[in-house]
């Protein structure tokens, strides 16, 4: 399987994921007349195909037994378990993200969700896989906290924000915990026993995120967090462009994840996830200068973004830095 061969690979294939977890949800951006609810089920599929693909590719480059079917084989039932239960806490806090950027923008979404799960998934990694420096990692999601902040107050800025940001920002601080803990579970599957390849367990992390589709996106459908409950009959009548769109922010998720822990394995998971949650940046970037959602906004605002962007970049390079 391939595997990066030096630390600046590594760091490209970790920045390449942020990119790709940063992104993805444009896709769901430039959906119309399509409830996010009806888009996941593309989007679970969309992750599950390209993890194969690439499971079945640069997985299984050298064909030996850390090759994508052999390492299915003989890994533990436990780390396919694990992995698998970690797909499915993703799924649930993923749900919830679409659900906040639809309430609440990309903008606002990303960085608040996701610099919560930084902090959770980073120190949890580290306790289950200690490399690197604890203090620099701790400087680093530190400074992704203090970020998160700094986001909140520039959403407050924004005409009407109060009256929508509560029900938005609890969702997002509940998707954020719980995108916290999936990384560990994948940890603990490609690190104990006869342990899964990063391929492979990307395999079963997006396996078990489309199997809970079968429980959480189903209750979400009947029980929606905005709107009138949707059936499946508007998934089979959506736009072919819904679908597509779905498909494909489901492979750019699915890409950002391979790197991530494919990098993480040669790194140390706590680095990698990290620098992986910096996603929020490029989130942020595109909520603002794509879909203009900070329009209107109070002057500022544009100071609490800097500095947003400030101190995520600081998370970033503190975190690299822990790799020594």
């Amino acid at each position: 399987m391939f595997t990066p061969p030096t630390f600046t690979v590594a760091l490209l294939m970790m920045i390449s994921s942020a990119i790709c977890w940063g992104s993805w949800a444009n896709t769901y951006k430039g959906v119309k007349n399509y409830r996010f609810e009806l888009f996941y089920w593309d989007y679970a599929i969309g992750i599950f195909l390209i993890s194969l693909v690439l499971a079945f590719t640069m997985g299984s480059m050298g064909h030996d037994a850390s090759s994508f079917l052999p390492n299915v084989q003989s890994a533990d039932g436990k780390d396919i378990l694990s992995t698998m239960v970690g797909g499915a806490i993703f799924n649930l806090a993923n749900l919830l993200l679409v659900a906040a950027i639809d309430m609440a923008g990309l903008a606002v979404a990303l960085p608040v969700s996701i610099g919560i799960a930084l902090v959770v998934g980073t120190l949890l990694n580290y306790i289950l896989q200690p490399t690197g420096s604890l203090v620099f990692l701790s400087a680093g999601v530190a400074c992704a906290l203090i970020a998160v902040v700094l986001d909140g107050k520039a959403f407050g800025s924004l005409p009407g924000a109060h009256t929508a940001s509560r029900k938005s920002i609890i969702i997002c601080v509940i998707s954020g915990v719980l995108m916290g803990l999936w990384s560990p579970f994948t940890t603990y599957g490609t690190t104990r026993g006869h342990a899964l390849t990063p391929y492979s367990s990307c395999v079963f992390l997006c396996f078990g995120a489309l199997l809970s589709c079968f429980v959480w996106n189903i209750y979400f459908m009947k029980r929606p967090l905005a709107g009138e409950p949707v059936g499946f009959k508007g998934f089979f009548s959506g736009p072919r462009s819904g679908h597509l769109l779905g498909l494909l922010g489901g492979i750019i998720w699915g890409v950002g994840t391979v790197f991530n822990v494919v990098a993480g394995k040669a790194t140390g998971f706590a680095i990698s996830y990290a620098i992986g949650q910096s996603a929020p940046m490029v989130g942020a970037l595109w909520g603002i200068f794509a879909w203009n959602e900070f329009k209107g906004a109070r002057s500022n605002a544009k100071i609490y973004l800097t500095f947003m962007f400030v101190f995520y970049g600081l998370a970033i390079l503190l975190v690299a830095r822990a790799n020594g």
